[in-house]
């Protein structure tokens, strides 16, 4: 091994190593760490130079932003039919029910750190509603338009396990 790189390799395991054997891909979750923090910043910078960063964000469109980040993430982490997307990083489990799936990250590094990332709604979640705010600076018609697709699809999905747990209430013994 290249002495370069043996020292290298220690320094990082004296940087990481008191964190314990967790197994844990730090170095990935730093990288997309660094991804999001390097959008987030064009992103913003973007919205500076156009003059287009709001003084004041609506509480309607707060709301509306929040239903449908939550319903997007759920989409990209945990439904059967974005599994595809997912593959490449995860290891299917299980069916939960209401067209999801359980998946875990599999493999090292980085492929681990996305898995772990989109199979996640919590992790995801910051990505999205990143994603969908800054739609509302850039393109707020056709945000508000996705927005309440997804927000529409998670009152909806709200009302099924409603109407299914009453349903089951009222045919129990």
């Amino acid at each position: 091994m290249d002495a370069k790189l043996l020292d290298m390799k220690l320094a990082a395991q004296k940087l990481f190593g008191a964190y314990g054997d967790s197994g844990e891909p730090l170095l990935g979750y730093g990288a997309l760490a660094a991804v999001y923090a390097a959008l987030f910043s064009t992103l913003l910078g973007t919205a500076h130079g156009a003059s287009a960063v709001p003084e004041r964000v609506a509480l309607g469109d707060v709301g509306l932003i929040g239903v449908a980040t939550f319903r997007l993430s759920r989409l990209i982490t945990k439904d059967k039919v974005t599994s595809g997307f997912r593959a490449p990083f995860t290891r299917f489990e299980k069916a939960t029910g209401s067209g999801e799936v359980e998946e875990d990250a599999r493999g090292e590094g980085m492929q681990r750190a996305v898995g772990d990332m989109i199979t996640c709604p919590y992790c995801i979640g910051l990505w999205v509603a990143t994603g969908l705010t800054f739609g509302l600076v850039f393109a707020p018609r056709s945000t508000r338009l996705l927005a309440c697709i997804l927000s529409a699809v998670a009152i909806s999905d709200a009302c099924n396990h409603g109407y299914l747990r009453l349903k089951e209430a009222t045919q129990s013994p």
